[in-house]
């Protein structure tokens, strides 16, 4: 089962699942508010976290670092795929139709033993695999570090929830753990504010607020790695 969280400030993201009992930091700020709650009595939750702030997403770690191409990906998709209307998310292509590469994403269950997103009765796409037919259209700057020897550099994906008037109400970034499955501590959702921020930036200024050093990077991945042991009854747990 997957909780969302918006606004209210905490100070770390957690993931319990079934075989690993502890808290994995994640580092700095991730934000919380809002229990979108899919919860049943006999499951373990994944908690999803929105990221409201440009420093939220830096400090999350998606699409970093080089040549991952998650940050440059989410630019082009703020920028080029969608707009707003009446505070509606609008695609302003079909996702169904497979343009840029987008195809759908079926939810299904992760190696954690549970799904990355909420289960709802919508259609889910995701974008980001460099391989797909149709990604050879999205802009050179997502795609001019890939290389098929390096498997780091096509990681990244967006996945969207499409609503019965075709407009998305939810974004998620994530990435893959392996070549077959995502990971559920790296999924978070990106709110409608922080899509329009990056609209209104220039690629530049958007990568100079975003992107980690790679001494910053090295620390957010030791702090990342911290797990500390938690209650074998616990629910993940927000410090």
């Amino acid at each position: 089962m997957v909780r969302e969280h918006s606004p209210t400030t905490i100070h770390c993201v957690s993931l319990c699942s079934p075989r690993v009992h502890g808290i994995i930091k994640i580092n700095n700020r991730i934000t919380a508010r809002n229990l979108e709650d899919q919860s049943s009595p006999y499951k373990l939750s994944i908690m999803v976290s929105t990221l409201n702030e440009l420093s939220q997403l830096k400090y999350s770690g998606f699409g970093q670092p080089r040549p991952r191409h998650g940050l440059n990906l989410l630019y082009w998709f703020a920028k080029d795929y969608i707009c707003f209307s009446n505070r509606d998310i609008v695609p302003m292509y079909r996702p169904r139709n497979g343009d840029f590469g987008f195809h759908p994403y079926y939810n299904r269950i992760e190696d954690d033993d549970d799904h990355i997103v909420p289960l709802q009765n919508l259609p889910y796409y995701e974008v980001g695999n460099l391989n797909a037919r149709g990604a050879d259209k999205l802009p050179n700057y997502v795609r001019e570090n890939y290389s098929q020897s390096y498997p780091e550099s096509n990681r990244d994906r967006i996945i969207v929830r499409q609503d019965a008037s075709g407009n998305f109400n939810r974004v998620y970034v994530t990435e893959h753990s392996d070549p077959r499955r995502f990971a559920s501590s790296r999924t978070f959702r990106v709110s409608q504010g922080l899509l329009q921020n990056i609209q209104n930036m220039s690629r530049e200024q958007y990568l100079k607020l975003t992107s980690n050093t790679q001494e910053d990077h090295a620390r957010f991945t030791q702090q990342h790695c911290n797990i500390e042991t938690a209650p074998d009854n616990s629910w993940c747990t927000i410090l």
